[in-house]
């Protein structure tokens, strides 16, 4: 259907469809990307739908694309749902227009999608300047043979029975064998004093020899464990703990390649190819300081010209496609250190830290104190920079807040710097919130604020028509101050008022949909370059690192740990010490303790992270708020326990659940 001719005669029902669809992927990709699309016809297409991020590589698109001439370039963004195509001329392009939009497709997982193209000036994409791999990271290409490979994967007996001196386990989604030493999940560690009865296999001898001589290991492993993953599943981030093991972690690839991703504790994410019988050998600040992880999924994004075998997955949107994974076994040895580790990274070393993570409240007393010193002391300190980070209300706050009736009163409890205090003229809004610095600028935005806590609002009972409470409960450390926060929202609301309630869910992939939160992970050279001296490198926190608190702890929360058992999800584990996120990644503990890198005045106040900052002088403090993320269904039942009151409804918003309900 020609763009051109839309208004020469009467649309049919099915092309009415298929150019509301066009227009909205056109709506989408302005409003998300910043893509602008034209009217008329040009040399460049953008096609939604038809990109790495939904499942369609380049060998799969191209053909299609192909049939209505010749393609002079396809770039495909990592991870995007589209991609751009250039003809070499207008008449082809304006051919692939006519033929291609609506026109259903399938992608490499078997599904059918429909294609959407509209024109653009240019088919570009904002390409980054190569990586480099993280220091002392190294993979070493065909590091055996394949007869060697098939002598090693047939040499494990997964037959053998679950009890035996090897210590396998059945997982979901994967296979483990540990020789020497068990590896514990859920701790990333190793009992010293538990040495498996049977050690290394006599098979990995030569090879281990063969290494040490070549210099690419310095200690000769006494711990491996063996890993069969199936297709499509990976392990979270995490680095193993510094005081179990030597510096040398070193992973060998059999069956398949793998996409590992490695993460710096600012953000920065690395996508590393490891190919078939490649040798990845991890040592200083990629063993000590970066998280290395493998993410679920079926596919790969890599290098479509197979050009580069190992190594970092380029930027370069024309070279770019899908790669099916197989089943891959990894031999990953370890040498069980016997001393304190003693490793440049004092701050994230367990051997070196003294002090260690907050615990898991265990009373009201303790609950209070910690949302003292891990929220209202931390949102005082940062008042000024959150505030310049959250300045664009939510569209669905937006909604609720423009539907009351004129006149309404509304409380927002916990208004933070007050966005959303001034968005409809028509009601009478009061706010509130703990932080005395959040309200201040409030007040200077000219907004009616108080400081208060949510649980004892100075309103009296029955005074609101409606209350809203964005990303507010999260932050109450136990399920009955958080029952007391929506109890407080439910006594200001008079009969037939309705609340809107927020909270910071851990579920932040949703639908096959990730968040914005997972998609604002930062890539860019920049913060590559931000981070490669050696002072700044020293005062990062690591914000994943292993638990090295007692186990011993009545409250249960949940464990990253079960997640690198092949599930990529949680289960209730004992762990007295909070962990602390990893910013812009998956949770995997429902009560964590999240950092925020403080920019622009850090002298001002007293930084109260729970490690402190490295020197009075640190230019970018880091601080950690406590949060409990929710799980999907778990709001709504602490909404059924409050009386007199009925959930009008709930969703999902962007990584937040959330509840309108309505007082009785």
């Amino acid at each position: 259907m020609d763009s051109n001719h839309h208004s020469n005669y009467k649309l049919s029902k099915t092309e009415k469809k298929f150019l509301r669809k066009q227009i909205k992927a056109s709506h989408t990709l302005l409003r998300h990307e910043g893509i602008q699309t034209v009217s008329y016809a040009t040399q460049s297409l953008v096609v939604a739908n038809g990109g790495l991020g939904n499942g369609m590589s380049r060998n799969q698109l191209l053909p299609v694309l192909e049939k209505c001439g010749l393609v002079d370039a396809l770039l495909m963004p990592p991870n995007k749902p589209y991609s751009f195509a250039r003809y070499k001329t207008v008449e082809e392009s304006k051919r692939a227009y006519v033929t291609l939009n609506g026109k259903e497709v399938v992608d490499d997982l078997g599904q059918k999608i429909i294609l959407y193209l509209n024109f653009v000036e240019k088919a570009q994409w904002k390409e980054l300047r190569p990586q480099a791999l993280p220091p002392g990271l190294m993979v070493v290409e065909e590091i055996i043979s394949s007869e060697d490979e098939k002598m090693l994967l047939e040499s494990v007996d997964w037959t053998e029975d679950t009890d035996n001196q090897n210590s396998q386990k059945s997982l979901k989604h994967r296979r483990v064998k540990h020789f020497g030493y068990e590896f514990y999940y859920e701790n990333n560690n190793v009992d010293k004093d538990k040495p498996l009865s049977r050690g290394l296999p006599d098979i990995c001898d030569g090879f281990l020899e063969k290494w040490l001589r070549e210099g690419y290991i310095k200690h000769k492993p006494d711990q491996m464990t063996i890993n069969q993953y199936e297709p499509g599943h990976g392990i979270p981030a995490h680095i193993d703990t510094h005081s179990a093991f030597e510096d040398e972690i070193v992973s060998l690839s059999l069956g398949s390649e793998i996409v590992m991703d490695f993460k710096h504790p600012d953000g920065i994410t690395v996508p590393v190819m490891l190919p078939r019988r490649s040798l990845l050998v991890m040592t200083g600040e990629s063993r000590y300081l970066w998280t290395h992880g493998i993410t679920c999924r079926k596919f790969d994004t890599v290098q479509a010209s197979g050009s580069q075998k190992s190594g970092i997955i380029t930027n370069d949107v024309g070279d770019l496609t899908l790669s099916k994974r197989g089943l891959r076994t990894s031999f990953t040895f370890r040498k069980v250190r016997q001393t304190p580790c003693n490793c440049s990274y004092p701050l994230v070393c367990d051997s070196q830290r003294k002090e260690t993570p907050p615990s898991f409240p265990e009373s009201d007393k303790e609950a209070s104190r910690l949302e003292q010193e891990y929220v209202h002391q931390v949102y005082e300190e940062i008042a000024g920079h959150f505030s310049s980070t959250r300045h664009t209300p939510w569209p669905h706050i937006v909604e609720f807040l423009k539907a009351l009736p004129n006149g309404s009163i509304v409380a927002d409890i916990g208004c933070g710097n007050g966005k959303y205090l001034g968005i409809n003229k028509e009601l009478y809004m009061i706010g509130c919130d703990r932080s005395q610095n959040l309200v201040d600028i409030c007040r200077e935005r000219q907004f009616q604020a108080s400081v208060c806590d949510a649980l004892a609002v100075p309103v009296r009972s029955g005074a609101c028509d409606a209350c809203i409470s964005i990303a507010v409960i999260h932050h109450f450390a136990t399920a009955e101050r958080r029952v007391a926060a929506l109890q407080e929202l439910v006594r200001l609301l008079r009969p037939g008022g309705k609340a809107l309630i927020y909270v910071w869910a851990m579920e932040q992939e949703y639908n096959k949909q990730k968040s914005k939160y997972l998609r604002g992970n930062r890539t860019s050279q920049e913060k590559k370059e931000e981070m490669n001296s050696d002072t700044s490198v020293q005062r990062l926190l690591v914000e994943q690192m292993s638990d090295l608190g007692s186990r011993d702890s009545a409250s249960s929360v949940p464990s990253i740990n079960d997640s690198q058992e092949g599930r990529c999800n949680s289960r209730q584990v004992s762990n007295s010490k909070l962990p602390i996120h990893v910013n812009r990644t998956s949770f995997y503990s429902q009560d964590v303790l999240v950092p925020w890198h403080l920019k622009g005045n850090p002298d001002k106040g007293k930084p109260v992270e729970p490690f402190g900052p490295i020197g009075s002088h640190d230019p970018s403090p880091v601080f950690h708020r406590y949060y409990h993320v929710f799980r999907e269904g778990e709001l709504e039942a602490a909404c059924r326990t409050v009386s007199d009151v009925s959930i009008l409804q709930s969703y999902y918003d962007q990584g937040n659940w959330c509840v309108i309900l309505q007082k009785a």
